[in-house]
Order: C-alpha cells, then structure tokens, then sequence
C-alpha cells in the first residue's frame, strides 16, 4: 500500500458515505498499532460504527482497545457538537437580538456547514494538543473537513458583527460567527494540515464514475488551499476471477474497470493503491487486517430464506400509483452515486409510456439526460437547469443587494459565503421554483433537489414564502414553491438509497430534514441490489445477504412505500432498458440470494 509508506504523524481519511472511510481507517489503525505505534484513532463520521468494529463501547472519550494493544480510538458525535457549537453561539444574543433574528440565526445554524464546522472545533483541540501529540505517535482521522471549511477558517474578519448586520443574507458565514477567539487555534491547526510533513490525506473511492468524479472536485478543492499531499485509494474492486462464470460479475468487473480507465486527470498523477472487494463486513480485529491482503478468502455462503423481499412491491407499482392523479411534481432526492438520474429518467419514461405529458429536469452538473434516454419518445420533454449559471445569477443578486453597502472586509466574507454548497441549493431551487409550476398541469419530474435545511433556510430568511404569505390578501388563493413542496396532493418524494449502512443512515437523515421543513417523502427506492439478483458469484451472494438487514430496516423503520430495484446486468441506457428496469421487479428471481430477514 502506497498510502502507508512512510506514515507522517496525522493521516485523514476522506470521501463520501458508503466508499469503505472507516474500514480503511481502523485497518490503518491496527496494522500501525501491531508495528508498535502508539495510536489514536479518531472518527466524527455520523455513520460511525468503530465501537462496533472493535466490539466495545466507545464515545467521546479516548478509549484503549483491549484487544489491540497501542490503540486508542474516539467518536465525535458531530451532532452533539453541532448542538453544543449553536448554542455556544446563539444563547448569548437570546434576548438581545429581535425574535425574527434569532430565528434566522438558528437555522443558518442547523445544517451540514454547522455541524462539519463544529466537528472541526473538535479536531483542532487534537492537531494542536502538544500533550496528545506527544502520547502518539499516529493520529488517524476518519472524515476530514472539506476545502470550503478551511478556506472560511482562513479568512480574517469579525464573524459576529457581520451576522448581526447581515442576517438575511448569508447561508454558512453564520456557523463561524463564535470563532473569532479560537482564531489562532484554527491558524496553527490549518498549517498543521497543510505541512506535508505531519499530514497526509487520503482520497477513498469507489470504480464508479460519479465517485471518481467526486473524488476529484475535491483533490483539486483541498489541493487549492495548500494541502497537497494526496493519496487515492480505490476500494472495493471486483477481483477479476469473480467474474469468468457469472454474467452480472463480468458486468459489474467490465464497469469498474472502464471507470478507472477514464478516471479524472487531476487524479492519474496521485499515489494509487487498489483494494479488492470483500466478501464479509469488515467487523472485528481480524477481518479488519485482512483488508489490505490479496489473498482469497474461503466465502462462506448462508443459508436461509429471504421470502420478505417478495413482498415488496415492484417499481412498476408505485408508477401506477403516480399515474393514477393524471398530473404533479416528482422529486428524486437522495446522496450522490445512488442511481437517482436513471430512476428519475425510468419513471418518467414510464408515465409517458402511459400517454401522460411528462416534463423531466435535472440540475445533476454530471448527469447526462439525454445520453441515459438515448432516444425521445412521445409526451415526454427534457431539460437540464445549468447549476453554474444558476449560481451566477443568484451571487450577481446578492452582491447586488446585501453586499452593495458592505466595506471590502466584509464584502470579501461575503463572497466566500456564496461558494458554499448552499449556494448551490439556494440557486438550484430557485431555477427549481419556475418550473414547479407546470405540475399544475403536467407531471414534473425532477433530478437532484435541495434538502430541508435549504428550504428552511429559505423560508425562516424571509425567502419567497414567508414575503408571498406577508403581502397577498388572505382572502385570495395563492400558492408558493414552498406550499406545493409541502403539499401531498402534488408532489412526491422518492428517496433514492442503496441496500448499505451509510447510504441508508444519509438516506433517513435527509428524510427528518424534509420533515423538519414540513416535507413528508412518499416512498423510498432501494436501488442495485443484489438481493434481487439471481447471481451465481460467491462472493456477490455473501454481499447480498448483508443486503438484507438493511432492506428489513427500510421497510419497518423508515419507509411508508419502498420498492427494489435490482442490479442490472445490462447498463440501463436508453428507452426499452429504462421501461425493463421499472418493470423488471416482478415476481425477483432470488435463486441466488442467502441470508434470513
């Protein structure tokens, strides 16, 4: 493995949910430990199950792992941060500051920025300890901040003063607005990870497209802001001989290997190391140190029946059921990698196919709608909202109007504010907010949405809604954005997820954001499961058996609706295929599925 030669003192382990970051960090962890290094091991994943792993009840306090000598590990809980970090920040203006005010504040303070900023906090008492830094010789990190966070951190100013001035027109310089007396903590922190010498990051994917994607936007965001030592690793590779007797291995092997081919440029000059797909979950010490072995693993095989997964209805079914109102707005939301451009193109296909008039948007900058259609087909039309052109339009605006009377300090924390990834979402829904209204007439089916912190962040900023309601006559029949979002009768949210742990976790966190902007999701979609496959790989058999827990935990826990889609042989690429994969659920062939719900 490239990444561990010559370990410097902090290694940080980054990428999206699901790629395999805490696996790959605790079998870090142990293979440094049993080297005879004193190791930390530090996770503020919300995801996070290294108690689980190591078989003991971890927290928020360093722990030594009984059953692997030299190793200490921690869990951040990042959202009991981010409730400490709010209330740090908005208990002392309580009172002072107009109700209106306060409000608006508390949501600037309740999304992903303020609890990435709060986990942040967190890890700087660690990478400026001098005490903890001496006990260990390694400290590992699963999860690293992003490039945006460290950029915020590094600009001067007085956070406080400029939220206090500017409340309705900033979407994640609120977070930051406690910092100012911990600023020299977070410079010494910020030139921590910077020095190659003490850190390394460590970029994790998936042979995906979408990941390999993801995964350079963010090299080149964090190599931007000086910290330039990188390392990617690709987790999760099918092994080739997996694939010589079964037609979806050689599929899903054929995929992988074309993805790393055309990998990103950015990301080719990197130090690469591979890692095999395994078999089992990685849980225990011992699993665990076989992740970086080649070798081939005796697969076991489990027995049982998995009869409850023929109860789930086909996606077919819930098409049926959206057909049956003749018009309405669909929304598929859901983390990136998921599948949600090709099921939002399959369902909307299929409600054309029925002579409903379609209309099918996306504002995935790396979907590709009419590649996935290859085709056209009566009733249905197709657009792409340009989130670049979108974001443009909407900085243009803000500078306009909230930054025109600010002095060049506060201008400048300004524009940093709008590269942030809510702008994004403010933007997007905007474009989003023209076309919803074409439901009225048509059915509207939309690609990538923005979540409940956005909306809310919208609405408590005195957004279109809340000025909508303030200035029409209560007597007259009006409609806004946000009450059609809310509105049942015309819209549903489908939740697009995969049959895993951290995807399902993202999903469900997502699903209480929505409700928390008074959103209830409709259905959820589990997409390429194996579990409704009949492969004959060993290795592909075990997995779907993991499958299962999490299908069960879906349908019992989170979802009203739930449907499974299954992985296909064939890429789903174009009308026929589109129709088959909304129909194909029929009556799951699970020959070769194991494993008991």
């Amino acid at each position: 493995m490239r990444f561990l030669d010559h370990v410097p003192p902090f290694l940080f382990f980054t990428g999206k949910g699901g790629v395999g970051k805490t696996s790959l960090s605790c079998a870090t962890a142990i293979r440094l430990a049993r080297q005879g290094k004193q190791v930390l091991l530090v996770s503020t994943d919300p995801a996070s199950n290294v108690g689980q792993v190591f078989s003991q009840t971890i927290g928020n306090t360093i722990t030594a792992i009984a059953t692997v000598p030299g190793l200490s590990a921690l869990e951040i809980d990042p959202q009991l941060a981010a409730q400490q970090y709010r209330e740090r920040i908005v208990g002392p203006v309580r009172g002072q500051l107009p109700d209106s005010v306060v409000k608006s504040i508390e949501e600037q303070l309740s999304g992903a920025c303020t609890t990435e900023i709060a986990a942040f906090d967190e890890f700087t008492a660690l990478l400026t300890d001098a005490a903890l830094i001496a006990a260990y010789d390694h400290i590992i990190f699963d999860t690293a901040p992003t490039g945006h966070t460290i950029r915020l951190l590094q600009l001067p100013g007085a956070w406080s003063s400029f939220l206090e001035a500017n409340p309705g027109g900033a979407s994640c310089l609120g977070p930051l607005s406690g910092l100012e007396k911990q600023r020299q903590q977070y410079a010494d922190a910020v030139k921590a990870l910077s020095d190659p010498d003490h850190t390394r990051l460590i970029l994790v994917s998936r042979a995906q497209k979408t990941t390999l994607d993801e995964v350079a936007r963010t090299h080149q965001e964090l190599a931007a802001i000086g910290l330039s030592r990188q390392y990617l690793v690709i987790n999760g590779v099918l092994p080739e001989h997996e694939a010589l007797q079964d037609a979806l291995a050689a599929a899903i092997y054929r995929h992988e290997q074309e993805a790393i081919i055309a990998m990103p440029v950015v990301l080719r000059d990197l130090p690469i190391d591979y890692l095999p797909l395994k078999a089992a979950n990685l849980v225990g010490v011992e699993a665990l140190s076989s992740l970086f072995s080649d070798r081939d693993e005796a697969i076991p095989v489990a027995t049982g029946t998995v009869a409850n997964l023929m109860d789930l209805p086909r996606l077919s079914m819930l098409v049926d059921e959206i057909a049956k109102t003749g018009h309405g707005l669909v929304m598929m939301m859901g983390k990136g990698g998921v599948g949600k451009t090709t099921l939002a193109a399959a369902v909307a296909v299929a409600l054309a196919k029925r002579g409903l008039p379609v209309h099918l948007t996306t504002s995935d900058p790396a979907a590709h709608l009419t590649d996935t259609l290859s085709g056209t087909l009566g009733n249905l039309d197709v657009s792409r909202i340009d989130p670049q052109a979108e974001i443009a339009r909407y900085r243009e605006h803000v500078l306009d109007t909230k930054g025109k009377d600010l002095d060049a300090q506060g201008r400048a924390m300004l524009e940093e504010d709008l590269r942030s990834p809510c702008t994004e979402e403010i933007a997007v829904f905007q474009a989003f907010s023209r076309i919803i209204r074409e439901a009225g007439k048509k059915f509207v089916v939309m690609d990538t949405a923005p979540t409940g912190h956005t909306l809310l962040l919208l609405d408590a900023t005195g957004a279109y809604h809340r000025e909508a309601a303030r200035h029409i006559d209560p007597l007259l029949h009006h409609t806004t954005p946000m009450m059609r979002l809310q509105d049942p009768e015309r819209t549903k949210v489908l939740i697009v997820t995969l049959a895993e742990t951290t995807p399902v976790l993202e999903a469900a966190q997502l699903q209480d954001e929505l409700r928390r902007a008074g959103i209830e999701p409709w259905a959820w979609l589990i997409n390429n499961s194996l579990s409704a496959t009949s492969t004959s790989s060993p290795l592909l058999r075990q997995r779907a058996s993991f499958e299962l827990a999490e299908i069960e935990a879906v349908r019992t826990r989170h979802a009203k609706r739930v449907a499974l889609v299954p992985m296909r042989i064939d890429e789903p690429v174009g009308i026929d295929r589109l129709l088959i994969l909304v129909g194909a659920q029929s009556a799951p062939d699970l020959a070769g599925v194991t494993g008991t719900v």
